[in-house]
């Protein structure tokens, strides 16, 4: 029995580089030689015991433990198992994060990011993530082959740019909208990129770190500010002559962008939720019926954005520079993990094997 060496979290504040078996492909099964995984807020809300991920009983618990994490991964092909025809041995591959279960109303409907399973990678013990040197992918997992002359950067990026894409899809954007975009991490900067593709009236990025405003406005966008040190709700009603945004797309993850959401968007105004909490939020709902009437969205993955994200790297209509600001071995996920956290230059931080 052939080993290998992973990232399995336990419990929280409990994760552990060791040695695992190494996985082998079944029928319809494939196995990776990973190359690289993105660190997710996700993955730094499991570590830290965020409510979304570990609930607050058995009952209600998403993941799996101890399981291996990681879900932003892609790798080479080593191993293909009795009836894959869609890849060669060689091959690069990026896979959707989520196994969907092929049998529910939504995967049945063709809306497997919404699988009733849920069983997104790296948190059930049916589909170990990406934070290992191999990774066996699930025989309903949707893969995708990736062009040679991509960089293992932006192979890393497809995921979390897949995310992006879907919640800027959502948000229905118009050319005379005027756009905030709440988080320039890695996602949210992508995200300005994307929205600006739609021509709105104006796309604005909000951050709390100064370097990522700049990033924000090198990827299009019209204005950046600081919630922490400038007036947001002046700025923006000075810039949209007191009538406030049209579109809300919240990328921080944080409980205070919600009802700065809320106050920043005009009448009939659409707010998207992508960013993940780890811990319940609670906002003004008169604000949302009979207030303003606005439109509340929440985006959930990728969907089928995929192949138009990996096309949109390839023809360089994605920009993908600066996005991955850090890059560590396997072996020094503590310091991956706190670089992701804690420095104040880091946007997407991959690990490698």
């Amino acid at each position: 029995m052939e080993r290998m060496k992973a990232l399995v979290q336990y419990a929280p504040y409990d994760s552990r580089y060791e040695e695992v078996e190494k996985p082998t492909a079944g029928p319809g099964e494939i196995v990776l030689k990973v190359k690289g995984c993105g660190i997710c807020a996700g993955d730094l809300k499991a570590y830290h015991g965020g409510i979304r991920i570990w609930g607050t009983c058995e009952e209600d618990r998403y993941i799996e433990a101890p399981v291996t994490g990681g879900h932003e991964f892609f790798g080479e092909v080593t191993q293909i198992g009795e009836g894959v025809d869609s890849c060669e041995i060689g091959d690069l591959l990026a896979v959707e994060q989520i196994v969907p279960c092929g049998e529910c109303g939504f995967c049945r409907e063709g809306k497997y990011w919404m699988c009733e399973g849920s069983a997104v990678y790296g948190f059930k013990q049916h589909a170990a993530g990406g934070f290992a040197e191999y990774v066996k992918v699930h025989k309903n997992s949707i893969i995708h082959k990736i062009p040679e002359a991509f960089t293992p950067e932006q192979a890393v990026l497809i995921e979390p740019l897949a995310c992006g894409m879907h919640a800027v899809e959502l948000a229905g954007i118009r050319h005379s909208d005027v756009v905030v975009i709440a988080g320039l991490g890695a996602i949210g900067t992508a995200m300005v990129n994307m929205a600006k593709l739609s021509l709105p009236a104006m796309v604005i990025g909000l951050d709390v770190k100064e370097h990522r405003l700049m990033l924000g406005k090198e990827y299009g966008a019209d204005a950046a500010f600081n919630p922490a040190a400038d007036n947001i709700d002046e700025e923006i009603r000075k810039m949209t002559k007191g009538k406030g945004c049209d579109v809300y797309i919240e990328a921080s993850g944080s409980p205070a962008s919600v009802k700065q959401g809320l106050r920043l968007l005009r009448n009939h105004g659409r707010y998207v939720q992508m960013g993940v909490f780890a811990e319940e939020v609670s906002a003004d709902w008169n604000v949302i019926g009979d207030g303003k009437e606005l439109t509340i969205l929440g985006s959930h993955l990728s969907a089928l954005t995929f192949p138009a994200v990996i096309e949109g790297i390839r023809t360089g209509l994605l920009k993908t520079d600066g996005l991955i600001s850090h890059i560590f071995k396997l072996a020094d996920w503590q310091q991956a993990f706190e670089a992701a956290e804690k420095d104040p230059l880091a946007m997407k931080v991959m690990l490698e094997p």
